[in-house]
């Protein structure tokens, strides 16, 4: 891969500067993403708590006994 300084070299200022660059770029990205990746997470909380809470409730009617109580 070719580098081109045009003619001067490259200081720590300069690789501080394109670092900082990029890492603005990504926190950019990221700060726009985190709506949309919070409402996939909740989505997927949601989810998995239906699915414990009907499995429960399927477990719970097939493990529990029925009594009946008579007055006498």
């Amino acid at each position: 891969m070719a580098v081109t300084t045009n003619g001067h070299r490259i200081t720590s200022d300069d690789l501080q500067a394109a670092y900082a660059r990029v890492a603005g770029e990504g926190e950019a990205s990221a700060k726009a993403s985190a709506p949309s990746a919070a409402v996939i997470a909740g989505a997927v909380v949601l989810v998995v708590v239906t699915l414990a809470f009907l499995a429960g409730k399927r477990r719970g009617r097939s493990r529990s006994a029925i009594i009946e109580l008579r007055r006498v």
